[in-house]
């Protein structure tokens, strides 16, 4: 997969990006999106991605370090607006065997129920 900042046609979350498909949208801005995951895994659980195809957090830090940076500002965001002041989870997976499903960096914000540890 490619590690510039074109849409891959193939990506769902290109497609969400670009209107394509249709998500629970919670916040937008000019370099991210962030919309609820359809499996959740806690009470809240939404996913930040940046508005650029990168194929996981790696490739987008390395190229855009400055969107990389807005994931996280958009996870606070989310984590307020959510009423997550007990505390949230913030999860980037990076590659096949971190479970990562979809190629297209993203940003897993979970809260509303107490975390476990180790996770995974």
């Amino acid at each position: 997969m490619s590690t510039d900042a074109t849409a891959d046609p193939e990506c769902i979350f290109c497609k969400i990006v670009a209107g394509e498909i249709p998500a629970d949208i919670v916040h937008q801005s000019p370099t991210t999106i962030a919309f609820r995951d359809l499996e959740p895994q806690a009470p809240t659980h939404v996913l930040v991605i940046p508005r650029s195809h990168y194929p996981d957090a790696a490739a987008l830090a390395q190229g855009e370090p400055e969107t990389a940076a807005h994931l996280f500002d958009a996870a606070r965001e989310i984590a307020g607006a959510e009423g997550l002041g007990n505390g949230y989870r913030m999860v980037l997976n990076t590659g096949a065997d971190a479970h990562q499903t979809v190629f297209h960096a993203h940003l897993h914000v979970l809260g509303g129920r107490s975390m476990g540890w180790p996770p995974g």
